[in-house]
């Protein structure tokens, strides 16, 4: 019989016995032995009339997705786009296929809190950011408040299943909540995980070449003269509406695919669940104006591009690429200063390169953004399981580094 998906709604306070997450399970496992037609519902008595306390587990995001797009929680105006209803709809699409959603919400109308995770097939069943491991971007959980971020993670301790979490900012509220959560209810491990850089944004940023030192300002001059000796120049930085995308994102990806990601295969066309995330990521950010595609032509040709968004007051850098091609007139480089330039004169408080700090990005600054990764294991057998997996798998890895050296 055919397993379906449900959603769980816990009403009045957090979930925080394990009486009620036992039963919490055994209705879950209860529910998946029938052949229902409509998601299930199950709830705790309410205690008392806050209806933003309540805590919904949704494993389909499409019963919640015509009021997720009226969440002012994800809305553009968040302070990230990991934050928004963009990147979790478009994880969902993309992602949710290798895994089972779970999708926590804390609060009713409104949510104060969410957490999309995802639970990986396997024994383990380990609990995972939904769209990390794919895309590899630092992200936590957007909530308004430390109390409904703590509830948000009881609900996500009362899974009592093995968490993995990739490139948490350092300074979020998500870890001193986690090492509360799990007091006497398991193990947790962190370590220090790749940071990524970012810039300061002033009015001085608005001439991009001067912050560099005499010898680099001498190397992009002898770039640009290169690139004219090829054909003219042109730099753009697009709003794209919806129905002027398509060919865009396809010379994006097409550029993208032109250097060394072509050749080692880790480029959007050679990858379709994270191409489907950037298509479907676009067509949602360019529906609400924040979408910001940027190329360099020579000759008319697109010799860079890049991907972002402007929203909060930042320009995320998501995507970069260029056509080898041009490589000895290094248009990424050329066109980073006209992006630079662009964020600087359009007032935005910083530049955030994202990804990790690599020798291009260093060019312009050494500052990041710390992150860090979390090991959580419950008090039970999949607890056990899974930090007897990791001790094993970390041991190897350090073993191999000790003796390749």
């Amino acid at each position: 019989m055919r397993e379906r998906q449900y959603s769980f709604l816990f009403r009045g306070n957090c979930p925080s016995t394990p009486s009620a997450a036992n039963t919490a399970h055994d209705f879950a496992r209860s529910c998946r032995k029938l052949e229902l037609s409509e998601p299930c519902v199950w709830g705790f008595p309410c205690t008392n009339n806050d209806v933003s306390s309540c805590v919904r587990i949704v494993q389909e995001f499409r019963a919640v997705e015509n009021e997720a797009q009226r969440w002012d929680l994800i809305a553009e105006e968040a302070n990230s786009p990991m934050h928004q209803y963009a990147w979790v709809k478009a994880c969902t699409d993309a992602f949710a296929t290798c895994g089972e959603l779970q999708l926590i919400v804390v609060g009713a109308e409104q949510p104060r809190a969410l957490g999309p995770f995802i639970m990986r097939s396997g024994p383990l069943n380990r609990m995972e950011c939904l769209g990390v491991a794919e895309l590899y971007e630092p992200t936590d959980f957007p909530h308004s408040d430390f109390d409904s971020l703590a509830c948000l993670i009881d609900a996500l301790v009362q899974l009592r299943r093995p968490l993995l979490l990739r490139r948490v900012p350092a300074d979020s509220p998500v870890l001193n909540a986690l090492k509360e959560a799990f007091k006497s209810r398991g193990v947790l491990i962190t370590r220090a995980a790749t940071g990524y850089p970012w810039i300061q944004l002033d009015a001085s940023w608005t001439q991009p070449e001067e912050k560099l030192s005499a010898s680099r300002r001498s190397s992009f001059r002898r770039a640009r003269r290169k690139a004219h000796s090829f054909g003219p120049i042109d730099y753009e930085v697009l709003l794209p509406r919806p129905h002027e995308l398509p060919p865009l994102l396809a010379e994006s990806f097409r550029v993208e695919a032109a250097g060394w990601k072509g050749r080692t295969g880790s480029a959007l066309l050679s990858d379709p669940h994270r191409r489907q995330f950037y298509e479907k990521y676009a067509t949602i950010a360019s529906e609400k104006g924040i979408l910001r595609l940027s190329f360099m032509r020579i000759g008319g040709e697109v010799a860079a591009t890049q991907i972002a968004v402007e929203s909060g007051g930042r320009f995320w850098l998501l995507k970069v690429g260029y056509d080898e091609r041009f490589a000895r007139c290094s248009p990424g480089h050329l066109l980073m200063v006209e992006t630079l330039r662009y964020a600087a004169e359009r007032g935005l408080r910083t530049f955030e390169f994202l990804g990790s700090a690599e020798p291009w990005t260093q060019v312009w600054t050494t500052d990041v953004r710390p992150c860090v990764s979390v090991w959580a294991y419950p008090n039970n057998f999949r607890g056990l399981a899974a930090f007897s997996w990791d001790a094993v798998r970390f041991g190897w890895e350090r073993l191999h580094r000790h003796f390749s050296v």
